[in-house]
């Protein structure tokens, strides 16, 4: 497979790949900055592109983002038309960001990897690889050494009895999963270092979960169901209630859900800011963030 859109082509629940608005770039170098966010000032409550030309790149698609806790080092997908699509990194270092390069956690063993998600902890990274769409996609994970990574290995567990991808994990150790044969959302509870269990997560729609630190609420994209006229994705909130049930999906409104898709949602570590992607008329994308206070003002009393 050379385009990871096709993926969402394909299985008709994924029917976008996780895009935004490209900006103009003269390279992609790093600047000289102390910031975590590649010295970008930080958004409100109006999404904003992040990164111009450093992470955001005219004439490439950026997805599925993630730092590691401290906030110095950024893991994220990104393909150019008709290349594989690739998990690429930068680390804050002396002041200043690496520029940004491609992660080869495989070392080519799979054609293809994606949707990286830096543990909380900071140990370890999991990640979706494949050979080929619709087949193998599966959860892979490297284990942090001294200044490097282990070389990959697939998860022992359940989770891949399955196709899987866009895996994230909670502060306790669960981690939340979308199923694509099935089109839903998954967890595996954390139980002494091992994963030896699955359980659908109950919610009334939505896939490409993403579930916040303390899980308190998860996000989700799925086709727009506000106007059955349109056939873009968006991105929904559902909150946990005090019976451990969740609630309706709640779209986080006209600021972040345009008229395009609006998909692949992650939260920072610190859950400050959300972190996802915008399709653009010509296909091409780029991440957006915004403050976590859009989905906290969204909270049932």
């Amino acid at each position: 497979m050379k385009n990871h859109n096709s993926i969402l082509l394909i299985i008709t629940l994924f029917l976008s790949a996780c895009t935004t608005k490209k900006q103009e770039s003269k390279n992609n170098d790093s600047p000289t900055i102390v910031s975590p966010y590649f010295g970008q000032k930080p958004p409100g409550l109006i999404p904003e592109v992040f990164a111009p030309g450093i992470v955001s790149i005219n004439g490439r698609n950026e997805a599925g983002i993630s730092f590691s806790p401290d906030l110095d080092e950024v893991y994220f997908t990104a393909h150019k038309k008709d290349e594989e699509t690739s998990i690429y990194f930068s680390k804050l270092k002396d002041n200043k960001w690496t520029p940004v390069k491609r992660a080869n956690f495989t070392n080519g063993g799979k054609n293809e990897e994606l949707y990286p998600f830096v543990s909380l902890n900071d140990k370890r990274i999991y990640f979706t690889a494949f050979d080929s769409i619709f087949s193998d996609e599966k959860i892979w994970y490297v284990n942090r050494l001294e200044d490097s990574w282990s070389d990959a290995i697939q998860l022992d567990s359940p989770i891949n009895d399955d196709l899987v991808f866009y895996i994230n994990q909670a502060k306790n150790g669960d981690l939340f999963y979308t199923s694509i044969s099935k089109g839903k959302m998954y967890y595996a509870p954390y139980k002494n270092g091992e994963f030896p269990e699955v359980q659908e997560v109950e919610l009334e729609f939505g896939h490409h979960g993403f579930i916040s630190p303390s899980q308190e609420y998860m996000l989700v994209y799925a086709r727009n169901k506000e106007n059955e006229k349109r056939k873009d994705q968006d991105i929904y909130v559902c909150f946990k209630e005090k019976n451990e049930t969740w609630t309706k999906p709640i779209s986080l409104g006209n600021e972040v859900n345009s008229n395009f898709n609006d998909a692949c949602p992650s939260i920072t570590p610190d859950g400050k800011y959300l972190f996802f992607g915008r399709d653009e008329e010509d296909g091409t994308a780029n991440i957006y963030w915004v403050s976590t206070d859009v989905i906290e003002n969204l909270r049932p009393k």
